[in-house]
């Protein structure tokens, strides 16, 4: 089942075998919402689905659903109590409808003493509220051996560094990258990572408490892989344009664990190209030798430079080029806080064709191998792209009809325009770096 989103809703999470909750996004503290409601269901730790109830309407039989709230749990905190009783409880019920809630599958095993450093990098330019927030969920983590980067980007005043020395500089390292560049300033952590394994998410993302060992555990598992990607989830459903966002595109790739290489790539049309299908630049980690080895990010591409984005679909494409195996694994879990403005949202997702068409160019150009395997998954291409600036198929038929929804036509054409302008901003963006390593070298 897929669950539409609708906005205004509360997100919260449930696991179904945890007593208490629902809870805040990461397991943070009890809520007892009202209204709309979307839940992450787990069971054991492990993500199931997301279900959307409305906590002030009846049962599905049009009754008043019974009074749990002895079912709130010994640990369901100070807000629980029939309310919250009564919503968990329509809650499972709606997941036991709508989602496979059999046994888990076992928990691989704690990392032990052994457990390998894991460097974890946020980049950020001057957003110190969100920056907090992302701090402060990702110091919650339960992996016991993990270093905390911060690379500040191109900042103009010292809020971040303040920042760091108030929340924990015993266990945060701040790093300065002068030159405006999501590549470079992920480049600049990458540089200063420690750890065997390099973990990266996004200034306004929180990290579910579990996300470090579910990516470390991924690596450990399966020597191939050399890029785990994980869950993407809505932090908060509070404005239409967060809802339209996780319409049209969203971040979440599913709920089931999935492989790609070159050695089992099926007869997917566009792969190894639609990136976009492997992860996101929020929540992806590599072995640390393997992006080295590789050059890191691209500093043509990324936010902060004309090309808008792509530096994490380069990332992902050197990954597979080079025979290494790139894993999804959905317990990789963090939350991420949406643009809350239709304008905000139009603007995001006109880069995002900027960045695929940059990232496209920049693949080509650097490996001239991969032109005849892009050309012959052009057409497919071009149709996946014109149907969603055209008519996209609606996420809840009841409102787009057979035209699809004219709402998500229209940041289908935005994306397209950004495609389109997408080679040319990665030309301009490769002068202008070719111009800062000149000045950095004299």
């Amino acid at each position: 089942m897929t669950t539409v989103l609708r906005a205004p809703a509360q997100v919260v999470e449930l696991d179904l075998d945890r007593p208490g909750g629902p809870w805040r996004p990461g397991f943070t503290a009890p809520v007892r919402p009202q209204g709309p409601v979307v839940a992450l269901v787990r069971r054991a730790g492990r993500p199931l689905g997301l279900v959307a109830v409305d906590a002030d309407r009846p049962g599905p039989d049009g009754s008043a659903v019974p009074d749990a709230g002895p079912d709130a749990g010994p640990d369901a905190g100070p807000d629980a109590g029939p309310d919250a009783g009564r919503l968990r409880r329509r809650l499972v019920e709606a997941a036991e409808r709508h989602l496979d809630t059999g046994p888990a599958a076992p928990a691989p095993p704690p990392p032990g003493a052994r457990a390998p450093l894991v460097s974890v990098v946020v980049c950020t330019r001057g957003r110190p509220t969100l920056l907090g927030d992302s701090l402060s969920a990702l110091l919650r983590t339960d992996y016991p051996a993990t270093e905390f980067l911060v690379v500040d980007n191109a900042p103009e005043d010292d809020a971040t560094e303040r920042l760091i020395r108030t929340l924990g500089p015993d266990r945060l390292r701040y790093l300065r990258e002068p030159v405006p560049g999501l590549a470079r300033a992920r480049n600049r952590g990458l540089s200063a990572a420690r750890g065997e394994y390099v973990a990266f998410t996004d200034d306004d993302a929180l990290a579910d408490p579990g996300w470090v060992s579910a990516l470390a555990g991924a690596f450990r598992a399966d020597p191939r892989v050399s890029c785990v990607t994980g869950l993407v989830v809505p932090a908060e459903l509070d404005t239409e344009a967060q809802a339209v966002f996780e319409r049209y595109c969203g971040f979440g790739k599913g709920f089931a664990p999935r492989d790609w290489s070159t050695r089992t790539a099926g007869r997917d049309p566009l792969f190894p190209f639609a990136a976009g299908r492997f992860g996101t630049g929020a929540n992806m980690a590599f072995r640390t030798t393997v992006i080295r080895d590789l050059g890191g990010f691209d500093p043509a591409t990324g936010a902060g430079t004309p090309t808008r984005g792509g530096e994490d679909l380069l990332a992902f494409l050197r990954v597979l080029v080079a025979g290494h195996t790139l894993a999804y694994r959905p317990d990789a879990v963090v939350w991420h806080r949406h643009r809350r403005t239709m304008a905000e949202l139009e603007a995001q997702i006109q880069g995002f064709g900027t960045g695929l068409g940059a990232y496209l160019t920049a693949a080509v150009s650097q490996r001239p191998g991969l032109l005849a395997e892009l050309l012959r998954r052009l057409p497919a291409g071009t149709r996946y792209a014109l149907r969603r600036a055209v008519a996209p198929a609606p996420a809840d038929p009841g409102r787009g009809g057979r035209d699809g929804d004219p709402g998500l036509a229209r940041l289908g054409r935005l994306e397209l325009r950004g495609l389109l302008r997408g080679p040319f901003s990665y030309l301009v963006s490769r002068r202008q770096d070719r111009r800062f390593r000149a000045e950095d070298w004299s």
